[in-house]
Order: C-alpha cells, then structure tokens, then sequence
C-alpha cells in the first residue's frame, strides 16, 4: 500500500498493485484496473517513486536476485 493524497488534502492508502494507468491532466488521475479513477495531489514521478519504494520493502533485494539467478 502507498499513501496518496486527494486533491482534497485528505490521505488515504491504495494499493500499488491495482493501479493500471497515471496521467497528469493538471492533476495527477490514477485509473486502477476496475476502472476507478483518482485524482491526487502527487505527481506522476512521486506516485512511481512511492511505488517502487513499495514494492523494494514487499520484495527484497536478495529475494529479487534469487528469482533472476534461480530462474524462477
């Protein structure tokens, strides 16, 4: 999960896997892959960031690295 914030300044946490496309419209609109959009104050390169960090803390590096190396 990331923390995001709606153009309402209120936060809120979703679910990194579930998001399908980012668009910078002025505002930055996440479309998930039900089909939900959601406009947040973030960019589209903080989102990615915030995203990335995700997903390094859910999937270690040597973990990483096994599934190249082991083929998996």
């Amino acid at each position: 999960m990331i923390q995001l914030t709606r153009l309402n300044h209120a936060a809120f946490y979703l679910n990194a896997d579930l998001i399908e496309f980012i668009e910078k419209t002025p505002e930055t609109v996440l479309t998930t892959v039900n089909g939900w959009k959601v406009r947040v104050e973030e960019t589209p390169e903080q989102v990615v960031e915030r995203v990335v960090e995700y997903r390094r803390r859910v999937w270690p590096y040597e973990e990483r690295q096994g599934q190249v190396a082991g083929g998996r």
